[in-house]
């Protein structure tokens, strides 16, 4: 399996909120609770960060196409 840099998954978010607008970040935290539902704990972590990065580029319009920093 190949590993996601911060960048990949900020332009992803990026991708879905361009295709899906607000909703992209709604989606994402139904995915959440359904796969924490499921015990599918490594999807749920997945998603719960997509949240960070959907919520960072609605809330603080963050760029992806700029550096990303992890703090």
């Amino acid at each position: 399996m190949q590993d996601l840099s911060a960048a990949d998954l900020c332009r992803l978010a990026a991708d879905l909120t361009e295709e899906h607008g607000v909703d992209a970040l709604d989606f994402a935290r139904r995915a959440v609770v359904c796969f924490e539902a499921e015990g599918a704990m490594d999807r749920a972590r997945f998603w719960t960060t997509m949240c960070v990065f959907l919520s960072d580029i609605a809330e603080f319009g963050l760029d992806p196409d700029k550096p990303v920093t992890l703090h």
